[in-house]
């Protein structure tokens, strides 16, 4: 008989005062008696709103639930990898509330179905058998020898480039993606911390990409060490696909970022991921942290703050957010998860001066804000409230309020002056120039794993039709 509990199932996970003392993953995953317990939840209406209206690759979510129910994990995982590349990152990362789970109709009256770690679970069941020789991963497909293939070049390894080299290998390809990093994943290998995406996870995913015919090349950065017009001549590519991503920091903008303890979050996480396990190296990420400001309030300042949480010497980690809780676009069990953690924020505050003494972040001068009446938009703006400055003492200062694309390696491609963001039609994501396409942050702006996965594939149908002219 169904359950149709509206509770739901919840994930275990490693206890808050636990999980601050290491970078292990937090929640623990989906047991197969908890899977097939929520995965009964599900009411198999006959809309899915979770698909069409939730997920932007449009994975089949009703079936891999039904056959979750039936205990075929196998075909569960197979039906997911029709429209995913990457559902083990994908059930741990993507923003489930704004998504899938967000248009669950379960979720109209109780806890949605817990879709993604029902994704989760099946992914990871899958690499577990893999991996102990259970069974086999699909081999290629010899469609014809590698040298008569048109080739396809894709600048980026993190999801927009995985799902378009995927498509594109798929359609019977030569794909090649390069990238400046030595490990593939782009922003989730240097840029999503262990404790929400543990290294061998990602590396699995790509790894059976790599397996299914897709090459990679590391060191690779365009602009320096390769061009569009090298791609496109003489190493004989046909098409380009960029999928770059929108990896520049942006700053402050303020007084001071040039004292030492300042650092953007994107390269903090970096440092931290490249750190791994190793005590020494972690206590070179940050050294001398005392008391941490991260500035933002979306979820790379999630990210950063838990991750400041968990390094050596780190005594107070506080996130300074220029509005209210209520504005604040972080995930909220993010935001739950940094409070149990011990993360206290400062809302209705904004920065105005890193202060610091002999070359070192000694503190950070605030004022305090309020929010002004809605305009047309309905939006409500923070406004200075006169006389309200003081300094919060901070020994470093993580800044995350968002990054721009890097692109002044395309040539002969049209980007915008303000972000360098990367101009397509929006319905082929062609660029300016002939057999170039592009998607994912380095078009939008960050944006989310999905949503990038999304724009891959349709570079790649677009691609395909473009070679096939």
């Amino acid at each position: 008989m169904i359950n149709l509990s509206n509770n739901g199932t919840r994930m275990p996970v490693q206890a808050p005062e636990e999980r601050t003392k290491n970078f292990n993953e937090v929640a623990e995953g989906f047991t197969e008696e908890m899977a097939v317990r929520e995965a009964l939840r599900c009411l198999q209406c006959r809309e899915h709103p979770c698909m069409t209206e939730g997920c932007p690759v449009s994975n089949h979510i009703p079936d891999f639930i039904r056959k979750i129910t039936e205990g075929e994990y196998e075909e569960a995982y197979q039906i997911l990898m029709e429209t995913t590349v990457l559902p083990a990152v994908c059930g741990r990362v993507c923003p489930k509330y704004l998504q899938c789970e967000g248009n669950c109709v379960r979720g109209e009256k109780g806890r949605p179905v817990a879709i993604g770690a029902l994704e989760r679970f099946v992914a990871d069941l899958h690499r577990r058998r893999v991996l102990a020789g259970e069974i086999g991963e699909t081999p290629a497909e010899k469609t014809e020898e590698a040298s008569a293939k048109k080739k396809v070049a894709v600048i980026g390894s993190g999801p927009a480039g995985l799902a378009c080299a995927k498509d594109l290998a798929s359609a019977g390809y030569a794909v090649t993606v390069f990238d400046r990093e030595e490990v593939p994943g782009g922003v989730l290998s240097y840029g999503i911390p262990a404790f929400r995406l543990p290294d061998e996870v990602l590396a699995f995913e790509v790894d059976s990409l790599a397996a299914a015919g897709v090459t990679f090349e590391a060191g690779k950065e365009l602009g320096k060490n390769i061009s569009i017009d090298s791609l496109m001549g003489d190493m004989g590519y046909s098409a380009v696909f960029l999928g770059n991503g929108a990896g520049a920091p942006m700053g402050l903008g303020i007084p001071g970022t040039e004292l030492s303890g300042v650092v953007s979050a994107a390269d903090f996480l970096s440092r931290l991921n490249a750190a791994g396990a190793d005590e020494e190296a972690l206590k070179q990420v940050l050294p001398d942290p005392g008391t941490i400001a991260i500035i933002g309030g979306g979820n790379v300042a999630m990210d950063a703050c838990r991750s400041a949480v968990r390094i050596p010497g780190a005594e107070k980690v506080q996130v300074v957010y220029r509005r209210s809780v209520k504005e604040m676009p972080a995930d909220p069990a993010e935001l739950a998860e940094a409070m149990e953690e011990g993360v206290e924020f400062i809302y209705l505050t904004a920065p105005l001066e890193v202060l610091g003494e002999g070359g070192k972040v000694t503190g950070l001068k605030c004022q305090r804000m309020e929010l002004s009446e809605p305009d047309a938009s309905g939006r409500r703006r923070p406004v200075p409230v006169e006389g309200s400055e003081y300094v919060l003492p901070v020994s470093a200062v993580i800044e995350a309020i968002g990054s721009r694309s890097e692109n002044a390696g395309v040539d002969g491609v049209d980007v915008s002056s303000d972000r360098g963001l990367v101009i397509v039609d929006p319905e082929t994501l062609a660029t300016s120039r002939p057999g170039v396409y592009a998607g994912g942050d380095t078009v939008t702006g960050p944006k989310t794993v999905i949503a990038a996965m999304g724009a891959g594939r349709k570079a790649a149908r677009a691609i395909d039709r473009y070679l096939k002219q």
